[in-house]
């Protein structure tokens, strides 16, 4: 009976870790027209999935049951089932959609349309862009803050942060930041907003607030030319204790306290590190890295890299679901 008992346990255990692992991660690979399908646990390649011309930002609906895929040659959003990897339909995203942020309550998609200066604002649910706002030149990065009150969107040419306020979706403030902004993303707690610029080599912290900046980090890595240091990505963990920020051709991500502002350390990856992704329970992160095809992962606790998967050819866009 007590044998029996402890079997049964074990099993119980055993069933319990393999559901705490069960994790996939999706890649866009930008020169294959397609996604890599990754079990990251396992640290292996399970699978590549066309899905149009040019691939490059990707998103999860909020219940993790389909994938949002910016194919920017195709000038489309394109939906995929998570579960039987098939298009289930297509989201109009007017030219070139590169970069898209999806709104906390999953309702509405903001697309940068970095041709047109545009940000097109569409209703999911309808699949009808529903506005078109005029930013600066060259809009790419964009966000939405947590709290659903605010949409920053990054303009490259024009070195500009455009506040859109989701209610009225008008432009109601600008924030000047330095040369070439890339990305941007907000804190956990909608407070600050964290912007990279890539030839200025530097991440700039903004107060949601006032719209002001709070500090501007400078990137530095001994050993590595200034030109090299190309910030993109960025991702802030779910207590605000770190920001983790892909580091372009400087092959790095730097570790950022997030309380102090202050960086802590540089970790080497894979070369010409675009973006990067937490897993659902935040104990890895997922960078992809463009030029080397493959994605490293960094177990976010110790803050180390822990292995590389070869993916594709130039992985840009990121996510994992459970």
């Amino acid at each position: 009976m007590i044998r029996k008992f402890l079997l049964t346990l074990g099993l119980a255990a055993a069933c319990t870790t393999l559901t705490a692992q069960a994790e996939t991660v999706f890649v866009t690979l930008e020169k294959d027209n397609a996604i890599a399908v990754v079990d990251p646990i396992a640290g292996k390649l399970l699978k590549t999935v066309n899905v149009g011309q040019r691939p490059r930002g990707i998103s999860l609906s909020v219940d993790g049951k389909l994938l949002y895929v910016a194919t920017s040659d195709d000038n489309t959003i394109r939906i995929i089932d998570t579960t039987a990897l098939k298009e289930v339909g297509q989201l109009p995203s007017d030219k070139d959609p590169e970069t898209f942020a999806l709104s906390p309550d999953g309702k509405k998609l903001y697309v940068s349309n970095e041709d047109d200066n545009l940000v097109t604002v569409i209703d999911v649910a309808a699949k009808k862009a529903v506005k078109q706002i005029k930013v600066g030149v060259e809009p790419e990065g964009v966000a939405v803050s947590p709290d659903n009150q605010w949409v920053a969107s990054a303009s490259e040419t024009t070195n500009m942060v455009h506040w859109i306020n989701t209610q009225t979706l008008e432009i109601v403030d600008n924030t000047l930041v330095d040369p070439r902004p890339r990305a941007l993303t907000f804190s956990p707690d909608s407070q600050q907003l964290w912007v990279t610029s890539e030839i200025a080599g530097t991440l700039t912290v903004l107060d949601v607030k006032t719209r002001k900046i709070l500090k501007t980090i400078k990137l530095t890595v001994q050993g590595v030319t200034a030109e090299k240091i190309q910030p993109v990505g960025i991702v802030i963990d779910k207590n605000r204790h770190f920001g983790y920020v892909a580091m372009g051709t400087a092959n790095r991500v730097a570790v950022i306290n997030a309380q102090t502002l202050a960086v802590e350390k540089y970790l080497l990856v894979g070369q010409r590190v675009w973006n990067l992704a937490f897993s659902p329970d935040q104990k890895r992160l997922y960078t992809t890295n463009g030029i080397s095809n493959d994605i490293s992962i960094i177990d976010a606790d110790n803050q180390k890299v822990s292995k590389s998967v070869a993916v594709g050819r130039y992985p840009w866009g990121v996510v994992a679901k459970p």
